[in-house]
C-alpha cells in the first residue's frame, strides 16, 4: 500500500466524483476516486449530449469487447448533440433480473470512467460503491476491473459479500450477490448472478485484485467486517456524521433540532482505538477536511482522511458551475447552510443538504415537482403475494405507493434524489410541459471552511489547491495548475 497516500478524494454522488476530479487527484499522488453510482444514466446521457471532447468514444474504444462497446455508441450517441429541450433517452430502470442491454450499458460506463481516471498517469484510482444499489453491482464491477481499478470502496449497508465476488470477477468466473427483498420467506434465494462469459469473449488473463475498503460508521460493523468477511479485506474509511450525502441512521431515539435537522450524540462517535486494534490500515473521514484534522488522524493511528467537501466545490468535480458559485459566493459571505434532512432520500437514511435557490432543498420547489420515479436506483424490492420481486419508491405517486403496500406516511417529505442529483450535474432531465429537474445540492458540515483553499485572487480553487492545503505543502504554481488542468482534460 501506498504509505504516502494520506487523502482519499470521497466519492461523492452521482457524477460530482467524476473521472475528471479523480484523475486530477490521483495525478497528484493521493487517492481518485469515481463515483460508481448512476455511471449507465450518465453515460447514456453524455453521449446524447454528443460526447463533448469525444472522450466516451476515446475510452469505448478501448473497450475489451468492441462490439458491445458500439452497440452502447450508437444506441445513445448523439451527433453534435440533442436539443436543450428534447428529454434524454432513458436507459432501463434496473431489476433483479437486468435485460441484456442494461447490463451492456453498465458495464462499459464503470469502464470508460475508470479507464479515463486512470489516464496518462501511473497512480491508483478507485471506485466507490453504495451497498444498497445492489443491482447494478456485478456488471459495474467487472467493468471497473476490466479498466485497472485499483481501490474498491463500499459503504451505504454491509458489504459481506463484494471481496468475494471481486475474488471470482477477477479470474472472469460466474458470480453472485445477495440482492435484499423486504418480505423475502427463510430459505427464499433471490440472488444476483452475473457470467463474464456472456459479454467478453473468454477467456482472459486473471486481472490484477484492486484493494477493498469497507466504509463504517459504528466499531460493531468495522469488527464484524474484520471476522467475517468472505475474502479479503484491506482496510476501513471510518465516516461520522459530519460527512455529507447518506448518513447512518443516529442510534437511540431520533431527535431534531428546532430547524428539523437530525441531532447526533455521543453514540454515534467511533471509538478509534478500536479500530486501530483490528489491526488494519484506516482513514478517518466526516469533518477532516484540514491539515488539523489530518495531523490528528495521522496522530491517532490512521493511515490519513478521506476528504469529500472540500473537493466537491473544486473546479474539476462534477457539480454544475453555477451552483459551484452560488455556494461559494454563500460560504464566503457566510450564509452557506447544511441541513441533516431525515426525510428527503428514499432510503430512510438521513441525507444532508445545502439550502439553494431553485433546487429541492426549497419547499415551494418540491411541492412543484410532479412525483415521478423513472430512474429507480433507490426504489425498494419487496416480495410481492405470488413470490416475484416487485419495486416501489415512497418518491413515486402516493397512490402508486401506498397500492404496493407501502404506508402513506412513508411519502411524507420524500424527494426524487436519483434525478435531483443527476440535475445538479448538469444532465437534468426535461418532460413534457416544459418541466425541468431540479437539482440537489449535498455538502458535509465542513463546507464553511473551504474557503481555506481559496487562493487570494479569485473565488474559485482546484483539487490541488485542497491537496495542497491538507498536506501543507507549497501551493502549486499558475505552470502546475495548468498541467494538471490540461491532463485531467484531454
Amino acid at each position: 500500500m501506498n504509505n504516502s497516500m494520506q487523502i482519499i478524494q470521497g466519492g461523492m454522488g452521482a457524477g460530482v466524483s467524476s473521472w475528471r476530479l479523480a484523475h486530477a487527484v490521483s495525478a497528484l499522488g493521493q487517492l481518485g476516486v469515481v463515483s460508481g453510482t448512476a455511471l449507465d444514466q450518465i453515460l447514456a446521457r453524455r453521449l446524447q449530449d454528443g460526447d463533448p471532447g469525444g472522450h466516451m468514444r476515446r475510452a469505448l474504444d478501448r473497450f475489451p469487447a468492441r462490439a458491445l462497446a458500439d452497440r452502447v455508441y450508437q444506441t445513445y450517441f448523439s451527433e453534435g448533440g440533442k436539443a436543450e429541450r428534447v428529454p434524454y433517452k432513458l436507459a432501463p430502470m434496473p431489476v433483479k433480473n437486468c435485460p441484456p442491454e442494461l447490463q451492456e450499458l453498465i458495464l462499459v460506463a464503470n469502464f470508460v470512467e475508470v479507464f479515463l481516471a486512470r489516464e496518462g498517469h501511473a497512480n491508483p484510482v478507485g471506485i466507490n460503491y453504495l451497498e444498497k444499489i445492489q443491482i447494478p453491482h456485478l456488471p459495474a464491477l467487472y467493468g471497473a476491473l476490466l479498466a485497472g481499478v485499483d481501490y474498491v470502496l463500499v459503504g451505504a449497508g454491509i458489504p459481506l459479500k463484494f471481496p468475494e465476488a471481486i475474488d471470482r470477477l477477477i479470474r472472469h468466473e460466474p458470480a453472485t450477490y445477495p440482492f435484499s427483498v423486504t418480505g423475502a420467506h427463510e430459505g427464499e434465494n433471490f440472488d444476483l448472478t452475473f457470467v463474464p462469459g456472456d459479454y467478453v469473449s473468454q477467456p482472459l488473463e486473471p486481472l490484477a485484485r484492486p484493494r477493498f475498503l469497507a466504509i463504517v460508521s459504528s466499531n460493531v460493523l468495522a469488527t464484524m467486517l474484520a471476522k467475517k468477511l468472505a475474502g479479503r479485506i484491506d482496510g476501513f474509511i471510518v465516516e461520522g456524521p459530519p460527512a455529507g450525502g447518506h448518513n447512518a441512521p443516529p442510534r437511540g431515539r431520533l431527535q431534531t433540532d428546532e430547524q428539523g435537522s437530525v441531532v447526533f450524540g455521543e453514540r454515534d462517535q467511533v471509538d478509534v482505538e478500536k479500530i486501530r486494534s483490528l489491526g488494519l490500515p484506516f482513514w478517518l473521514a466526516g469533518g477532516y477536511g484540514s491539515p488539523e484534522k489530518l495531523r490528528e488522524a495521522l496522530a491517532a493511528g490512521a493511515a490519513g482522511v478521506q476528504v469529500g467537501t472540500a473537493f466537491a466545490y473544486c473546479e474539476e468535480s462534477g457539480f454544475r458551475a453555477d451552483y459551484k458559485r452560488t455556494i461559494l459566493d454563500q460560504v464566503a459571505a457566510g450564509r452557506a447552510r447544511v441541513s441533516t434532512d431525515g426525510l428527503a432520500s428514499p432510503t430512510n437514511f438521513p441525507f444532508k443538504v445545502v439550502r439553494v435557490a431553485d433546487t429541492l432543498s426549497e419547499p415551494e420547489v418540491y411541492a412543484a415537482r410532479p412525483r415521478i420515479c423513472d430512474l429507480g436506483f433507490l426504489r425498494e424490492a419487496y416480495r410481492t403475494t405470488n413470490g416475484d420481486v416487485g419495486y416501489r419508491c415512497p418518491a413515486e405517486p402516493v397512490n402508486v405507493f401506498v397500492g404496493k403496500g407501502g404506508k402513506r406516511e412513508e411519502t411524507v417529505g420524500r424527494k426524487c434524489i436519483c434525478n435531483a442529483l443527476l440535475a445538479a450535474v448538469g444532465e437534468p432531465q426535461h418532460r413534457k410541459g416544459n418541466l425541468e429537474e431540479k437539482g440537489i445540492v449535498t455538502s458535509g458540515d465542513g463546507l464553511p471552511e473551504v474557503l481555506r483553499f481559496i487562493p487570494p485572487d479569485r473565488l474559485a480553487y482546484r483539487a490541488a489547491d485542497v491537496v495542497a492545503v491538507l498536506l501543507g505543502t507549497k501551493p502549486p504554481s499558475v505552470r502546475e495548475r495548468e498541467a494538471v488542468s490540461a491532463a485531467s482534460s484531454e
